[in-house]
């Protein structure tokens, strides 16, 4: 298909824009789709209309009323974020529930698995909502414990459907025996995965 002339592509990247010119008439949406996913690759529209909700939009941004909304909006934005780095690495650290000689070592683990899961935009599934707080620590845990702790990154899978799943799954359920030591307060040898994955990334086992 090819775009009327007087069309022009608007690349992804501002949204409100993208909006506007949406909500005004006639568009395009252009995607393309890797594997399960499906990435925006922009909007066709008609470039007079692309330029001048663009002008509107410049002159709206530049006066003081909106300068001091973004500030609001980031500052609310943050104080968000904030409160759910806080209650996901509460949510990793019940799942954990190391017996109490290895709290302190539960405390380092949560917090690693939490700065790695949390960021904004990072795609983990600490950001998905589609499940429980509860079940995305305990998948973010046992996602840093497969690369942190096993050879999982170094393998070589089949290119088989449910290949990869099958090992994901197996090196899962190591993990969580491994978890089950520390939740029974067993005595652990210095070599554990654990251990030297914590001693390698600079927090004291």
């Amino acid at each position: 298909m090819e775009p009327p002339s007087e069309w022009s592509l608007l690349p992804p990247g501002d949204a409100a824009l993208t909006r506007r010119v949406k909500a005004k008439g006639e568009f395009w949406i252009v995607q393309e789709k890797k594997g399960r996913k499906v990435f925006s690759r922009g909007v066709w529209a008609p470039t007079e209309t692309i330029e001048s909700i663009r002008q509107n939009l410049e002159a709206e941004r530049g006066t003081e009323s909106y300068a001091k909304k973004r500030a609001a909006d980031a500052r609310r934005r943050e104080k968000v974020q904030a409160e759910y780095i806080n209650d996901f690495e509460g949510a990793v650290l019940d799942f954990l529930n190391f017996d109490v000689r290895y709290r302190e070592l539960a405390k380092q683990l949560a917090k690693l698995v939490t700065e790695l899961a949390t960021p904004v935009g990072s795609g983990t599934v600490a950001r998905t909502k589609r499940i429980p707080v509860e079940k995305r620590a305990e998948a973010a845990v046992i996602a840093w414990l497969r690369h942190q702790t096993t050879g999982y990154d170094d393998m070589v899978i089949p290119r088989v459907k449910g290949k990869r799943r099958e090992v994901r799954r197996m090196l899962a359920q190591r993990s969580k025996r491994l978890l089950q030591r520390y939740q029974r307060g067993e005595d652990v040898a210095s070599d554990c995965p654990l251990q030297a994955a914590l001693v390698a990334l600079g927090s004291p086992a």
